[in-house]
């Protein structure tokens, strides 16, 4: 140690290292809080970009995919008979039944009968008119015969004269040449043939005029026969239908008239109702006649099950806003089907292929239709404006502002349809 330099060695106090982790126990907190300041700042601008929130339980959503839409319509139908006759009086009279409502009929069987007196009277006389016509019909035909027979015996006298003629003449001929005969006589003889030729000639003639004339006659005798018969077949159908027969098998429905009572022609006497053959009137929607066709599929749902059919008939006119059409089975008919019963039926008019397609809801409705809520995945639904295209009982084909995969609010969006962003609630 050098000389003048004091040993201060015995009063060193040795330093040791700092340890890192008070900092540490600063900084952790420090962190948290940024990270909460972080979330909070988040959170809150969240809250302030949404205009309004909603509780998720109050919403339904739903995604868009994509597949095939199938177009149709859920209405409520009525089963009734697909035949159910209204038989009418055929003419005026006094009708007498034969069965009351609920009674199985068969085929042809008889249901009513209508005393009406001007028809059998009419029948009768124009039966003795027919009588009268055949029986001056059948003497035409015995003269024809008899002036065919008597043009004929004519024609055979005139053929004879002109016979006999023919040969004087050759006789005639023989004796000029020997100067037997006189100049006389020959012409005579002559004359005598040309006489005999017209008298032929004319009997042909008159024997072929009797009996064109004959025949005309009796054609025309014919025809007013055939004439009559017809208007006394259509007398007899008439009286026949006095008595009203059951077109088809089934039950006695409606009877619009008292026993022994007085009807007028056309007045309705009878329902019979076909209970084996069942249809299914549905009344439709006017806004969706342009859309149905005769031949649509329809499926009936019965007692949990679905049987096929079709639309066979759609009603040109409507009332109280509605068309009715009818479905008639093309399979197999539900058993146990009653008149007037009630079923579902789904119509279907139209089938999409591959389309962007949505669940249907009440935001379908809203606006028109024209905006959507998709949800952001940040607690946020953003809103859209959309084209929705067909529609069906159950979906809603999407045509622009909307992307598969999207989910959509599909509730109702009356409420904040016109805010831009929405906050979910869990």
């Amino acid at each position: 140690m050098a000389e003048g330099i004091r040993d201060t060695s015995a009063q060193d106090v040795r330093i040791e290292k700092a340890s890192a982790w008070p900092k540490l126990k600063w900084l952790l907190p420090l962190a948290a809080s940024v990270l909460l300041l972080a979330f909070l700042f988040t959170s809150l601008k969240t809250w302030l970009d949404a205009e309004a929130s909603v509780s998720a339980d109050r919403i339904r959503t739903a995604v868009v995919a994509r597949g095939d839409l199938v177009r149709d319509l859920n209405v409520q139908g009525r089963v009734v008979a697909a035949v159910s006759p209204t038989l009418y009086s055929p003419a005026t009279g006094t009708v007498t039944l034969r069965v009351q409502p609920g009674d199985a009929v068969g085929i042809g069987q008889v249901l009513a009968i209508i005393d009406s007196p001007e028809v059998r009277a009419e029948f009768m006389q124009e039966q003795s008119t027919l009588d009268r016509l055949s029986a001056e019909f059948e003497r035409e035909k015995i003269q024809s015969r008899k002036a065919r027979i008597k043009s004929r015996q004519t024609i055979d006298l005139a053929q004879v004269k002109l016979t006999a003629a023919e040969r004087e003449m050759r006789r005639a001929d023989e004796s000029m040449q020997t100067n037997a005969i006189s100049e006389v006589d020959y012409e005579r003889a002559r004359d005598e043939l040309s006489r005999a030729k017209v008298e032929h000639a004319h009997a042909v003639q008159d024997a072929q005029l009797e009996i064109e004339s004959l025949e005309f006659e009796t054609t025309t005798r014919s025809l007013a026969v055939d004439r009559q018969q017809l208007v006394v077949a259509e007398l007899n159908r008439q009286v026949e239908d006095l008595s009203i027969r059951s077109p088809v098998e089934g039950i006695v429905g409606n009877v619009s008239v008292e026993q022994k009572s007085l009807v007028t022609e056309n007045a309705p006497l009878v329902t019979v109702v076909d209970l084996t053959a069942f249809e299914v009137e549905v009344r439709i929607p006017e806004s969706y006649a342009d859309d149905l066709g005769i031949g649509l599929a329809g499926d009936v749902r019965y007692n949990n099950s679905i049987f096929r059919g079709e639309l066979v008939s759609l009603s040109p006119e409507v009332v109280n806003s509605e068309v009715t059409g009818r479905i008639r089975f093309s399979g197999e008919v539900p058993p146990g089907l009653r008149q007037n019963q009630r079923v579902t039926v789904r119509v279907m008019m139209d089938e999409l292929p591959d389309v962007l397609k949505l669940q249907r809801g009440s935001f379908a409705e809203n606006g028109g239709g024209r905006t959507a809520f998709v949800l952001a995945g940040n607690g946020l639904a953003q809103r859209r404006s959309i084209q929705l295209g067909a529609r069906s009982a159950g979906e809603v084909e999407v045509i622009s502002g909307l992307s598969e995969g999207d989910r959509v609010i599909i509730s109702s969006i009356a409420e904040f349809q016109d805010f831009e962003t929405i906050q979910i609630v869990d």
